[in-house]
């Protein structure tokens, strides 16, 4: 058995818009309804989820059935984090609050095999090698792997192009929520100041030939960043969804919104 080509990272750079959800719930049963929508890709979100090593498994073994894209967000940038999730089969990095080349150059290491990382030899025991059935897994598994950077503060904003000059990282997601809370303006992802920045910081990730990425739950904000050059943009997170859909379905009952309905935000 061959090592198949990483679809996720192949679109990227060919500059194919690719469209996702935040898996947040942290349920092989709720990802498996999300995947059958016909999403390009999906988050599976271990830094504010209650999400582990055996969960996120069987949510990567849900999906497997699926033409999606796993893409894992692990807690932090921890090297044996990454590797043991390298080995379950995940492929697709999003890597959390990077602010620094030094921390991106880590997080590039930390997933790949020697000489270009540091990355733990044990495929027999892996997933990701179909426990040895993948003959050229040790060969190919470095160019099949994609790094995201998470650009979500003012330092990472001012390390950029530092960021982007690693060899390795395919991508940065720009993180709004977060990067307008470092900028002074939380709760306010959609100022117009943030907005700037965040357009300057595509533009910037482009210029460099990387995969610019970002969530937003409002549609139209989502569909014009899009326009602005994103390549892979999560339009919703299935908590905010489902939780909306109950409010909506509530309310028709009651005759009035529910108090507790939330307006569409960064996350949906």
């Amino acid at each position: 058995m061959q090592h198949p080509v990483n679809p996720f990272k192949l679109a990227l750079r060919q500059q194919r818009v690719q469209i996702g959800l935040w898996h947040g719930m942290g349920n092989a049963y709720v990802a498996e309804i999300c995947a059958s929508a016909g999403f390009d890709w999906m988050v599976i979100d271990a830094e504010h989820v209650p999400n582990t090593v055996p969960s996120i498994l069987a949510q990567l073994q849900a999906l497997a059935a699926y033409p999606v894209a796993p893409v894992v967000r692990p807690g932090w940038n921890d090297k044996v984090e990454l590797k043991q999730l390298l080995d379950i089969g995940a492929q697709n990095f999003l890597i959390p609050m990077i602010e620094t080349a030094h921390e991106a150059e880590q997080a590039v290491r930390s997933v790949r095999y020697p000489p270009q990382g540091h990355r733990g030899v044990a495929n027999a025991l892996a997933r990701a090698a179909k426990w040895g059935a993948v003959t050229d897994y040790l060969e190919r598994a470095n160019e099949e792997i994609c790094v995201l950077c998470q650009v979500e503060t003012a330092r990472g904003l001012e390390n950029l192009d530092d960021i982007l000059s690693v060899e390795g990282v395919d991508g940065v997601f720009i993180g709004p929520a977060d990067l307008s809370a470092s900028l002074g303006y939380i709760n306010q992802p959609d100022h117009p100041e943030v907005l700037a920045v965040i357009d300057d910081m595509v533009r910037r990730v482009r210029a460099a030939g990387k995969a610019p990425g970002i969530l937003h739950g409002n549609v139209e904000q989502a569909r014009r960043f899009i326009e602005q050059g994103v390549l892979f943009a999560a339009v919703g997170v299935d908590a905010g969804l489902l939780r909306r859909a109950a409010t909506d379905l509530l309310s028709e009952f009651r005759g009035s919104p529910h108090p507790g309905r939330s307006a569409p935000s960064v996350y949906g």
